[in-house]
């Protein structure tokens, strides 16, 4: 039903314009005026809303991109978790090298990279029953406060 009534209103407006558009070209002529524009009612409307819609457009971009590489790296981290459990199920330990958990899997080809194209830093503690996962961050150096830290 809003949708008729809102088909209706947009008529009743299309209609008024020509109706204002033809009294104004009668207007033109008969003072021999140059053609004036005649806007359309919704013309206002458009260009208002336009650059707002590409400013919230813009910035709701870039929010959602901003955090891209960070919640890549934290599923990165959360996948060789699992991994890692399921090497210390199996064996007992944990491996020497992160790139034991890759074994011709296609799938894990890029596991070993961070969201900022940067491997991760994995380290054995107390004989091979610990570890600590370090992804270096934004600005790819160790121990610094951008430093994502995952041990068990």
């Amino acid at each position: 039903m809003a949708e008729i009534i809102a088909e209706i209103l947009g008529w009743y407006l299309d209609i008024k314009y020509w109706f204002k558009h033809k009294k104004r070209r009668k207007f033109e002529k008969e003072n021999n005026l140059p053609k004036s524009i005649v806007w359309h009612p919704i013309t206002k409307p458009l260009l208002i809303a336009f650059p707002i819609f590409i400013i919230c457009f813009s910035l709701l971009s870039y929010n959602s991109f901003k955090d891209r590489s960070l919640k890549n790296t934290k599923a990165k981290i959360s996948k060789i978790e699992s991994l890692l459990s399921m090497e210390k199920e199996q064996f007992g330990y944990y491996p020497r090298d992160l790139k034991t958990l890759i074994r011709n899997n296609p799938l894990n080809k890029n596991l070993l990279l961070d969201g900022w194209n940067t491997n991760f830093y994995y380290k054995l503690v107390n004989d091979s029953l610990h570890y600590q996962l370090i992804s270096l961050g934004r600005d790819r150096e160790l121990n610094t406060e951008d430093d994502i830290t995952n041990t068990n």
